[in-house]
């Protein structure tokens, strides 16, 4: 790469150019790379090309016709020395030499230093800061020595050319004025000025969503061990009860779900009276038909009136007929005392045999929470005989993390109570374990997540099975507990611990609104962020950070930089809306976004500034020193660019008035046939040229 770089065309001058660098700390070292000044008189040395030949020959005595002086704008001792110690030798040993002063790794001034000093070797001075030296302490000790100035960078690929063509160009301009007869020197011009170094734009920051709290999918299961907020005790064989969730029953299994949303509460008031039941009872059980149908529908009539199927056609006899549907007869009413530990109020219930094959009855009744010891109203299901509790808790983990363990013992169990319920994945993920296909039960557990999810934003939406009430500054939005609980640790301490909204059905939330909560809901519900169009960023944000959602603060963040971008893109002005997000983020620890914010100011600095100049002033004292720190274009930069523009008009002044000073040149054209009575104007011609000319 030298070789190819040592032939150059300069103001259409074609030099050689070797380079000799000194090397050593020796006296002599550096003496034998000046070359030998005193030994050779200076003039064109010719290479095998016939071209001029620049720089030092180390096997020609002749002498150096350029010297480049380099120091460190990172070492503030290399500059110092540049006076002290190199300029007086070079002078000593190249008396005539021009020399040119560049000041190296110029990247530094704006590089990341911390990331600089990590990469260097572990036992390397590390560079500070303050040593970093501007601009303008190179340019002063230039223009005490006299000689030009430029600066450079290997990394960023600026000013290395510039340095090589202009000290070319120096070394040449000294030739002239030895050689001035040479007419291929007459048109090189002066070292230039170099243009100032503009430093790349920093790019914005990337908003990192971090991975999800790990233990999400964990709680559930956790939530069924320690039945917190529970509200429904599920009674097997008469005696054993295992406390559940409707809101976890019902979205992952239909059957459930249709058993929560019978009406209870449609009971003949002639049935108070007394127990003798006949033709009113069944009269009543009719109506309650009947109003059912008008009320939920005929496709709930038909899920509700089930149909029994004989097991096989072995259990009926010689005589009987083949395995039918049985249409259910029983009027669906729990017979018996309708008060229970004091209360006056009616216990509802129905009897559900003819109902469904997995279920006894249900009914509502009083009951002491198994944590708080407190009493209250929870809906008692009573389980079939037939149903074991091992393979029934295998089926309650199943609904509430959609996952069943490889190793359970009772399969055949799980699978008849799977059956049952009509939890047909859960038959299938049976098959899968006894088949030796247990891998594509993760597909099944995916494919019931999506489910849940979709039944759970419909429970939202409609406020089905809720068991709280928020009550906010614009309305009111119902939620549910369980899964409140299993989502969130804030809300988990609040609903489990010895706090007033454990025990309450509602919970006032000041200073948030329904968007934003229903927002926060559908995250802790579904672990998904979604966005409506009256939803304030900020405020989500201030509420996410509140119930101490870091991933959410996160998604939040995201969406906003991403909105905030294509109003950029679409030439909204968007510095005001910066300028209110900056320290509302930085005080409710959405870093990411106060720092992309940051970004936008420093990158935009001049034009916020000039637009909003009271609320720049009234920034915090960190802000503004970042905003001093991390400008772009930086201070130095602008400094730079003002003194360039300056010098610029200053040397185009100077050129204008060197080519007027120059005199003009006339032509004399000789015409040898001419007349002799032509030949006085002839010699007054020559004699003005020749006098114009000297």
């Amino acid at each position: 790469q030298v070789l190819e770089r040592s032939r150059d065309v300069v103001d259409d001058v074609s030099v050689s150019l070797r380079l000799w660098d000194t090397f050593g700390d020796h006296h002599k070292d550096r003496r034998f790379a000046y070359g030998r000044w005193g030994e050779a008189e200076p003039g064109v040395t010719l290479g095998r090309e016939g071209v001029p030949r620049l720089g030092f020959d180390p096997l020609s005595p002749r002498r150096s016709d350029v010297v480049v002086l380099c120091f460190s704008i990172a070492n503030p001792n290399s500059l110092h020395h540049v006076k002290t110690m190199w300029y007086p030798e070079i002078k000593h040993f190249c008396p005539r030499a021009p020399v040119i002063l560049v000041g190296c790794q110029l990247d530094l001034r704006y590089a990341d230093l911390e990331a600089v000093n990590r990469a260097r070797r572990p036992l390397a001075r590390p560079i500070k800061p303050n040593e970093i030296l501007p601009p303008e302490k190179g340019r002063e000790v230039a223009k005490e020595l006299g000689i030009p100035y430029y600066e450079t960078s290997v990394v960023a690929q600026f000013g290395v050319k510039d340095v090589f063509d202009n000290a070319i160009r120096a070394a040449l301009i000294s030739r002239r004025h030895l050689q001035f007869w040479k007419s291929h020197l007459r048109n090189v011009q002066r070292p230039l000025l170099q243009a100032p170094f503009l430093p790349p734009k920093p790019p914005p920051p990337i908003i990192i969503v971090p991975d999800p709290p790990s233990n999400n999918e964990e709680r559930p299961a956790h939530l069924l061990e320690d039945p917190l907020c529970a509200d429904v005790i599920l009674v097997l064989q008469e005696k054993i009860k295992i406390y559940a969730h409707k809101i976890y029953l019902s979205t992952s299994s239909s059957k459930f779900y249709d058993l929560f949303l019978m009406d209870l509460s449609e009971e003949d008031q002639q049935s108070t009276a007394g127990h003798g039941f006949g033709a009113a009872v069944t009269a009543a059980a009719e109506r309650m038909l009947h109003q059912e149908e008008r009320h939920h529908g005929r496709d709930f009539l038909l899920r509700a009136a089930s149909f029994d199927i004989c097991e096989s056609a072995e259990e009926a006899g010689p005589g009987q007929r083949k395995p039918c549907l049985r249409a259910s007869t029983s009027d669906g009413i729990l017979r018996g005392d309708r008060y229970e530990n004091g209360e006056r109020g009616l216990r509802r219930g129905r009897n559900l045999s003819s109902w469904s094959r997995a279920f006894a009855s249900i009914q509502e009744e009083m009951a002491e929470d198994p944590l708080t010891y407190k009493s209250k109203l929870m809906v008692v299901v009573k389980m079939d005989a037939s149903i074991q509790p091992g393979p029934f808790r295998a089926v309650l983990k199943y609904l509430y993390t959609g996952e069943l363990d490889e190793n359970e013992r009772d399969l055949m169990h799980i699978a008849h109570i799977a059956e049952l319920l009509e939890v047909f994945d859960l038959r299938m993920m049976v098959a899968n374990i006894l088949n030796n296909e247990a891998f594509m039960n993760q597909e099944i557990t995916k494919a019931f997540h999506v489910r849940r999810t979709n039944r759970v934003k419909e429970c939202l939406a409609k406020g089905t099975f809720s068991d709280v009430t928020f009550v906010l500054d614009d309305g009111a939005i119902s939620a549910h507990k369980p899964l409140l609980i299993s989502s969130c640790d804030w809300m988990a301490a609040m609903f489990g611990g010895p706090f007033v909204e454990s025990s309450t059905n509602e919970v006032a939330l000041p200073h948030t609104s329904k968007s934003c909560m229903r927002a926060v809901l559908e995250y802790l519900y579904t672990g998904q962020f979604s966005s409506s169009p009256d939803l304030d960023d900020m405020k989500l944000i201030i509420l996410a950070n509140r119930l101490c959602l870091p991933h959410l603060v996160a998604l939040t963040e995201q969406y906003t930089v991403t909105g905030l971008m294509e109003a950029a893109q679409m030439m909204v002005d968007i510095d005001g809306d910066v300028l209110v997000f900056l320290e509302l983020a930085q005080f409710h620890c959405a870093y990411q976004l106060a720092d992309w914010c940051l970004h936008h100011i420093c990158t935009n600095y001049n034009n916020v500034c000039r637009k909003f100049p009271r609320d720049m002033k009234a920034m915090s004292g960190e802000n503004q020193e970042y905003f001093e720190k991390h400008r772009w274009p930086p201070v130095w930069y602008l400094k730079e660019e003002d003194h360039y523009q300056r010098a610029k008009k200053e040397r185009e002044k100077e050129d204008y008035l060197h080519l007027k000073r120059q005199p003009k040149r006339r032509w004399l054209f000789w015409n040898a046939s001419s007349s002799p009575s032509s030949s006085p104007s002839s010699s007054a011609a020559t004699a003005s040229s020749s006098s114009s000319s000297s």
